[in-house]
Order: structure tokens, then sequence, then C-alpha cells
């Protein structure tokens, strides 16, 4: 994702600079960026390093570190905010000893399901495509391999629904366009291609005046819909140019001159998650331009 959101700068032109100083404003005394009520989050600095990263500007390497130090191996973290801590080794390019990595991973590794996937929490049956690929990032960010891949691939399956897209639970009608694009990430980062029905899912997903919805009866599509659903479609190799204007221009809506992005027509913050997806959006239309 890092590699195409880099790309962003050429969409932003002169309000680079912007996005930039909105970005580290979002950094707290303590290293952490802001959440949505200005506390430091670990969830938030992930987005906020990562955005920096694709605006390849300087990261605050020691401040951000120090914030990273309080959680330890990730003890008493949820499995999400274990694959970010991970995440935020990896982007400072700071990865602690071995032996906390191991004990980083094991707590991924308990939230393996029965099925062969991933969860969000320990004991699950049947795992979600979001958290396969949370799980996979975590292994990737602190150099390890990924075991038993074969299930993982599998366990996709039982979250499949009716209409060739994506859930988050066996037996839906309909899936998600975020839950889906996890799945196409997490098959393509395996070395197995999805069947091109998703991709024409997903396209359908694109509103007429540009960004995508998250599900078939979602009212208002969003940037994190859109950004992941042109990062999926990149990977199944479905073109996207006759999107580049409307998708532009949804971006373009959500532009705050602050310097931030919202994530829908109905919000009223912005924050480093957003804007993050906002570059993400923005890298892969200027691919889709070319």
């Amino acid at each position: 994702m890092l590699q195409v959101a880099r790309l962003a700068p050429t969409q932003l032109g002169e309000s680079r600079e912007l996005v930039v100083a909105f970005l580290r404003e979002r950094v707290n005394p303590d290293g952490g960026f802001q959440d949505r009520a200005g506390e430091s989050d670990l969830y938030y600095t992930v987005f906020g390093l990562d955005a920096l990263v694709a605006l390849q500007e300087d990261l605050p390497v020691e401040q951000t570190g120090s914030f990273l130090d309080r959680f330890g191996d990730g003890e008493g973290l949820d499995f999400v905010h274990v694959a970010c801590l991970a995440r935020g080794w990896a982007a400072l390019r700071r990865m602690p000893d071995a032996r906390t990595v191991d004990r980083l991973i094991s707590r991924i590794e308990a939230c393996r399901s029965s099925d062969g996937g991933y969860a969000p929490t320990p004991g699950a049956a049947v795992g979600t495509s979001y958290a396969a690929v949370l799980a996979m990032g975590a292994y990737e960010d602190v150099g390890r391999e990924l075991p038993a891949r074969e299930r993982l691939l599998r366990s996709l399956s039982a979250v499949r629904a009716a209409d060739g897209s994506y859930g988050n639970s066996p037996g839906m009608a309909t899936g998600l366009t975020t839950t889906t694009a996890a799945a196409v990430m997490v098959m393509h980062r395996l070395g197995v291609a999805a069947d091109r029905d998703v991709g024409m899912w997903l396209l359908d997903r694109c509103h007429a005046r540009g960004g995508f919805f998250a599900s078939p009866t979602t009212p208002v599509p969003d940037l994190l819909s859109t950004a992941t659903a042109l990062h999926a479609l990149s990977a199944l190799h479905v073109p996207t140019g006759g999107l580049v204007e409307p998708c532009l221009d949804f971006v373009d809506s959500l532009w705050t001159n602050r310097g931030g992005f919202f994530g829908t027509w109905a919000d009223d913050a912005a924050d480093c998650e957003y804007t993050y997806y906002a570059l993400l959006t923005l890298g892969h239309l200027s691919v889709a331009a070319v």
C-alpha cells in the first residue's frame, strides 16, 4: 500500500505541505498521534506514520519510538492493536529484540481460528478477512514467515457471501467492500488470484459521482471503502481509468483547508486514518490516469 500511496503528491500539488502540517500537528508531546478526541492512540499513530512515509517526510523517530516502547511486547493489547504495534515498529524501522517479537507473534497466533484463519478474539471458530490481512501484515512487518498459509486460504471460503463478495461471518447474502478487498489482498499476497467476479462486484460499488460504497445498501461512499476497493482492483488488474475523474472529485470534496480529509460527506472531523486513505486513493488514481 505504501508504495502506491507515495504517488499521492502527484495529485496533491501545492496542497502537499498542508497535509504534512496537518499530520505533524496530530503528534502529541508523548509521541503518539491523536485520535478524534485528541488523545494519543496506537491505532491512529500507525496511520499518521504511514501517511508521513507516503509523503516521504521525516518521521518523529525518537518521540514516537518512546510512545511505542510503552506497549512492550503487546501484553494487554487486543488483536488489532498488537498488529498496529508491529506496524509502528516497521514504520520507524526500529525493531525490538527477537524475544519481544516472539511474544508479539504469539499474541497474533493466539487469535488463530479453528478453520485456520484469524479472528479479532481468541477461540473463534471462523476467521475474518480483515483479521487475516492484519495478521499477514504483522508477520511481514517483523520479518517472520506466516505459518499454515494453505489453511488461511481455505478459511476465506467460509465467509464468502451468496453474491460472491466476502463478509465477516458465514452465510451472508452480501458482504462489504472492505472485507471483500481484504480477501482479495490476502489471496494476492499468497499468490492466488481471486476470480474476476469479485472485481466486478467491487466495481459495482462505485458511486456515479465518485467514491465507493461500503455495501450495496450504504447511502453514501466513504474514503476507506474507496481506497481499499481501488487497491484490490489494482491487484485484480481490473482497469479503473474511467473512475479517475469522478473519484478525484470525490476525494477533493472531502478535503479540508486544514490539510486533513473527512471520511464521508457526513463527517465533521478530519483525522490521520482518513488522511492516509486519501493518500492511498490518490496514489491509485495517479497510476490509473497514466
